[in-house]
């Protein structure tokens, strides 16, 4: 058999075919002349179909519609170093007023506690905010809440100045700091409650 280019072996010839090496040279040169097709391809006959086309679908992934999770970057005033969680309520301050903070300071120094101790969070401004967030964000132990429109939506429940435990955290919901600063009952109220915090 007669084959004038040597590229054509490979559609005649099933086998391997191995080239001397004067022979190697001069097949790189037609070859690099003639770039070979990527896809081995069938001799062309007149009344030949085209080959069915066959649609593999896409592996990536088709893109998911974006969850917005609600806010879990939290600002607050302390460290959270023993994961107790003070909930106020001021509308025109960051975290709480500068003499009620005071007052909490004195209150957490006859506990033994440092204001790095503590995470006070003002749910004026997260008033959309439920407990559940609260306690994924700062893990706490204990919750003081301070005046009901500090009570997060999802613990309305709560009765003030009673205690509860569940799972591991205790709340407690008192009053406000505008209402104990010049109430001296409900400042012992607090206290008493507070200490068994």
């Amino acid at each position: 058999m007669k084959v004038e280019n040597p590229a054509a072996f490979r559609f005649v010839l099933e086998d391997e075919l191995y080239l001397l090496n004067a022979d190697k040279l001069l097949y790189d040169k037609i070859t690099e002349s003639e770039p070979a097709p990527a896809v081995p391809q069938s001799p062309v006959t007149e009344n030949a179909k085209p080959a069915p086309v066959t649609i593999i679908p896409s592996l990536t992934p088709e893109p998911q519609a974006t969850i917005k999770t609600p806010v879990d970057d939290f600002q607050y005033l302390g460290k959270n170093l023993k994961n107790f969680l003070v909930l106020t309520w001021y509308k025109n301050t960051g975290f709480i007023m500068a003499e009620h903070l005071t007052a909490l300071e004195n209150i957490l120094k006859r506990k033994e506690l440092s204001p790095d101790d503590v995470a006070i969070f003002n749910l004026a401004n997260y008033s959309e905010t439920k407990f559940s967030q609260l306690k994924t964000f700062f893990k706490p132990t204990k919750v003081l809440v301070l005046g009901g429109d500090a009570l997060p939506q999802d613990i309305k429940v709560l009765k003030p100045n009673k205690p509860v435990t569940s799972n591991g955290i205790t709340v407690l919901y008192s009053y406000s700091f505008d209402e104990m600063m010049d109430n001296v009952d409900f400042k012992k109220t607090f206290w008493e409650l507070v200490k068994t915090l």
